[in-house]
């Protein structure tokens, strides 16, 4: 006798049982990007570009009582979970969380690589300010090119700065006021 393959869809909450399974994979660290789970394996460039903004964020990050890392992003209520290259978070916020929203982070920087550049570029841009991320860092590896985008909102953000060659210097506004050195980038 057969039985048929069991029903997992009723009475279980898609979000929840998708975010569950994630929180709990053993070894390799991995996102849900439009309810796909996507490993997170960056190659050593990608590293050495995310540590170059870093380093030059850092000292400011302190300053502001913030941490500066990769820890989870939630976006509750749709079907994503997201591990930034590169997050400012207030310390306070940060201190016991196992996930954080967009909206606590100060700053969230990403670096394309040639298998999620689109995911960067359009979805996670879109994602971020619907979630109210107030700064997106986008480093563009292919297209050798930085965008910040600021003043979110559900449609997206509303101001881009950029995108801008590497090697320009590209102004992070308050509460950093500082600016990034980008030709730190043109050896990645």
């Amino acid at each position: 006798m057969t039985s048929a393959p069991a029903d997992y869809s009723s009475g279980v909450d898609p979000e929840r049982a998708l975010k569950y399974a994630l929180q709990h994979i053993r070894g390799d660290r991995a996102e849900i990007i439009e309810g796909v789970i996507e490993p997170v394996s960056p190659t050593w460039d990608h590293e050495a570009a995310a540590e170059a903004i870093r380093d030059q964020i850092r000292p400011r990050a302190r300053e502001l009582d913030c941490v500066t890392g990769s820890g989870n992003l939630d976006l509750p209520g749709s079907s994503n979970w997201y591990v930034p290259d590169l997050a400012v978070v207030p310390r306070t916020a940060a201190k016991g969380a196992g996930a954080l929203l967009p909206d606590q982070t100060l700053l969230v920087v990403e670096v394309t690589s040639e298998s999620n550049a689109e995911t960067d570029r359009v979805v996670k841009r879109r994602r971020y300010a619907e979630y109210g991320a107030p700064l997106y860092l986008l480093i563009d590896r292919q297209e050798r090119s930085v965008t910040l985008f600021s003043e979110p909102g559900r449609l997206g953000y509303t101001r881009a700065d950029g995108p801008h060659p590497y090697g320009d210097v590209i102004r992070l506004p308050e509460p950093f006021g500082l600016d990034l050195d980008t030709s730190v980038l043109n050896g990645q």
